[in-house]
């Protein structure tokens, strides 16, 4: 219970001080970030990782009435900005119908003044991100019922291939927060790569193979639980299957290269097409 209460104009001067000490903080905050542009001499400006890393520590250490939701969008929008101070940023957006949800997606994560770019297609997002029209792209989540699944499209070794770099909303789906959707981020491999919670891998199989099938030889390669987020014919001949993989795990994992050199192999080829730190549960966030 708050006793001894100032009267109302001394507790206007005290809002006043702490609102310059903050403007302050940003100013000082805005003048290291452009050294930091400056020390990695253009480029690899976004760091989804650290990002996350940041927004886990502060939500961890705060304290009070304020929401912790709050918090995050805050921080996300002053990342977003000084993102854009050290270089170009746009994000390209898939947007098939107005009012689709994507782009609020996209302007919780990148910033409600980041210049955002709308395709009716996936393949046209994809196409930005890999041409540097847009630093990063906004897709839907894969589902198993997709109609035209996008991520086949990133499997490659090109250096501007796209890679998955954050799940969306970062504070879990919600009212609000593009009407309960989730979507992925992707963009050119950024320069500091991070530590993942999660990894997307794509098997490709022989056609017919079930989903209980490949997991029963996933079981055995010693990957922990993975998800199963959706499947493609390719032809009559090989399917391919996109799954979510517990930890960071990268191309040259030996477990991955054991599923396709085993005996009785299903696995004729894996491609990791990304990764990310997982969103905020509810209760991470809650007062």
């Amino acid at each position: 219970m708050i006793t001894d209460v100032p009267p109302l104009p001394d507790l206007r001067r005290e809002i006043d001080r702490i609102d310059d000490a903050i403007h302050d903080l940003l100013m000082q905050r805005t003048e290291v970030v452009e050294k930091i542009g400056h020390a990695k001499k253009g480029g690899g400006y976004l760091v989804p990782g650290r990002e996350a890393e940041v927004l886990r520590r502060l939500v961890k250490r705060h304290s009070g009435r304020l929401s912790r939701a709050v918090i995050v969008r805050i921080w996300r929008e002053l990342f977003s900005a000084l993102v854009a101070v050290q270089g170009p940023f746009a994000v390209a957006v898939y947007m098939p119908r107005r009012g689709e949800g994507y782009l609020e997606i996209a302007r919780d994560q990148y910033g409600s003044y980041t210049n955002t770019i709308s395709f009716t297609s996936a393949a046209q997002v994809i196409r930005a991100v890999t041409d540097g029209v847009a630093t990063v792209g906004i897709l839907p989540l894969p589902q198993d019922d997709a109609a035209s699944p996008w991520w086949h499209t990133i499997i490659g070794d090109a250096p501007s291939t796209p890679r998955i770099i954050a799940r969306l909303p970062f504070t879990g789906p919600g009212p609000g927060r593009g009407d309960g959707r989730e979507a992925l981020a992707v963009a050119r491999p950024p320069s500091e790569i991070s530590e993942n919670d999660r990894t997307l891998v794509v098997f490709e199989t022989a056609s017919g193979i079930s989903r209980a099938s490949l997991f029963r030889q996933l079981s055995g390669a010693d990957l922990g639980e993975c998800a199963h987020l959706g499947q493609r014919e390719l032809g009559d001949e090989a399917w391919l299957h996109i799954l979510e993989v517990n930890g960071h795990v990268t191309s040259d994992d030996q477990r991955l290269r054991h599923l396709v050199e085993m005996d009785g192999a299903l696995v004729r080829r894996v491609s990791v097409i990304g990764g990310y730190l997982m969103p905020f549960a509810a209760a991470d966030l809650a007062l």
